[in-house]
């Protein structure tokens, strides 16, 4: 073990290697099954609202447990916790594949989740040990274009896999990237301890954990309830409302625990506050850019799995060649104006689609809008992790990366809820609009059922799988020479009513990206920054003595 360990020490860039490796699998699974949501839709016989839990299930308990398990590696060593989160990932990555319906995809994606948030924390806890400080800017760059490579490259990959393969190997893949990662973690991650024991905030969990479902269930759920009652007299507003309660409660109890799940001492260095911030507003902007998009180019324009993921090609390619240069710049400059102008060319590549988007769109109309969106967020990724973990102390570094990739998921899991909530809202409405405007074309007998069945189709849940026209059915006593006629005028309708449900679904999107490029001008210099953080470290030592 102790050779190990002095390996790790020698060589900490292949340390990175290895963690950056783990971390990779992990984000690399949250943009890979958005390619993917068409064809298990149609596989699994499952709606929209139900295949938009495969998302959030992830997402939502990745998000609630990484600050207990960044915890849980102060305890008992980040590397026994890596090793342990990657066997979970990689056995549950396997159960992915092997499901047989939504309701069994949706637990193994549970236990991913659990398996995702016990490894992430690990990751940027050793970096920031192990690398000394005029170093670790440079690795926490590579940290952070990792994490960009990972988020880009999935829908390109997952579409190869969807068109060639089965969309199950999209979780199948990682099974030998997570033996590999594995046998990596075993003979080179040296096994780091602290040398203080932690408590957990067992209190803090509960609170946080049920305040996230209740809002994130409340979101994707309102559509198909009609945003009324779900059980009994309990409303989806309600259990938004005691969600969004339960959430203040936790803030309220964290201020008074001698170690708290959430230390808000962290909030006191400005540009780590402002950087989580931006981060969960990435995150917001990425499902909020892939979910609608990815369904419309293969639902709508009928596109292959493949084929919608090459469409993002020029977005992996420019990320991946924005985000090492963008690394070692803000290393130098500082990441203030970087971030700023990335996240105002995502919104502007977003904004582009929502321009160009339509029944005659072609792959080539998406290549420069997906370009723009690509230097935006390879203009992001390292810059965000070394502007929030640049002044952030060793003794800290794991609740600090616990509290960063919390939010940043939290941003996805709000983001995936969100977009969701209104792109169903969207649909319902244009299913109804344009079922009025096309029902001059029905026969008179069958023009009011035509019309219901359009309006009805959310309480049901979304039909949006390849060649499906958003859950409706043929009217009963159709006569046979109608049939076919009917069902291509089905297809007419929703595809027109999902190219305008997307424009102002993308536009909640936009919205939320230029709010958080506003808010990069607050980051502090680093001269400045370095100041104050010492001073609140400091203040910590002072209080705690």
């Amino acid at each position: 073990m102790a050779a190990r360990a002095e390996a790790g020490w020698r060589n900490p860039w292949l340390v990175l290697v290895f963690l950056s490796l783990g971390f990779f699998m992990i984000l690399l699974d949250t943009t890979i099954v958005n390619i993917a949501i068409p064809s298990m839709i149609s596989g699994l016989h499952s709606s929209l609202d139900q295949i938009l839990w495969v998302l959030n299930a992830y997402l939502l308990v990745y998000a609630v447990l990484l600050i207990t398990c960044g915890r849980l590696g102060d305890l008992v060593g980040p590397r026994r916790l890596f090793i342990i989160g990657l066997v979970v990932f990689t056995v549950a990555s396997a159960l992915c594949g092997l499901a047989q319906d939504g309701g069994q995809l949706i637990a193994a994606r549970i236990l991913q989740g659990i398996g995702g948030a016990i490894l992430t924390p690990q990751t940027l806890s050793i970096i920031t040990t192990i690398f000394p400080s005029e170093r670790r800017g440079a690795a926490f760059g590579i940290w952070g274009a990792v994490a960009g490579v990972a988020a880009i490259t999935g829908p390109t990959l997952g579409g190869f896999l969807v068109s060639y393969v089965d969309w199950r190997w999209i979780f199948y893949v990682n099974v030998p990237v997570g033996l590999i990662a594995l046998g990596g973690a075993l003979f080179v991650v040296p096994d780091l301890r602290p040398g203080r024991r932690h408590r957990l905030d067992l209190v803090g969990v509960a609170l946080a954990s049920v305040g996230l479902f209740l809002i994130v269930f409340g979101l994707v759920e309102g559509q198909r309830y009609d945003w009324g009652a779900i059980w009994g007299a309990i409303t989806i507003p309600e259990m938004i409302v005691a969600g969004a309660v339960l959430l203040l409660v936790f803030v309220a109890f964290e201020r008074y625990q001698a170690e708290p799940l959430l230390p808000l001492t962290l909030f006191g260095n400005r540009n780590f506050s402002i950087a989580i911030w931006v981060s969960a507003v990435v995150a917001f902007g990425m499902l909020g850019f892939f979910i609608p998009v990815t369904i419309f180019l293969q639902s709508v324009l009928g596109f292959s799995a493949l084929k919608a993921g090459l469409t993002f090609v020029p977005m992996s390619i420019l990320s991946m060649l924005v985000a090492p240069w963008a690394g070692r710049l803000s290393d130098r400059l500082g990441g203030k104006y970087i971030l700023l102008a990335g996240l105002t060319f995502f919104a502007a590549g977003m904004g582009l689609v929502v321009y160009l988007i339509s029944l005659s769109a072609t792959q080539a109309t998406f290549w420069g809008p997906a370009a723009l969106a690509g230097i935006g967020m390879g203009m992001t990724f390292a810059p965000l992790t070394t502007v929030a973990m640049r002044n952030v102390s060793p003794q800290m570094a794991g609740a600090a990366s616990g509290v960063l990739n919390t939010v940043r998921q939290l941003g996805g899991a709000v983001g995936s809820a969100v977009i969701g909530a209104v792109l169903q809202n969207r649909l319902a409405t244009q299913l109804h609009d344009q079922a009025v405007a096309y029902s001059g074309r029905v026969d008179p007998a069958f023009r009011s059922r035509f019309i219901d069945g359009f309006s009805h189709a959310a309480s049901s849940g979304f039909q949006v799988g390849v060649g499906q026209t958003g859950g409706v059915q043929l009217p009963p006593g159709v006569p046979p020479a109608a049939i076919q006629s009917l069902r291509v005028l089905f297809k007419l309708v929703f595809d027109q009513a999902y190219t305008n449900a997307v424009r102002p679904t993308l536009a909640v999107s936009i919205a939320v990206l230029a709010v958080g490029a506003l808010s990069c001008l607050l980051i502090e210099r680093r001269v400045k920054a370095a100041a104050r953080a010492q001073r609140a470290e400091q203040r910590t030592q002072a209080a705690a003595g």
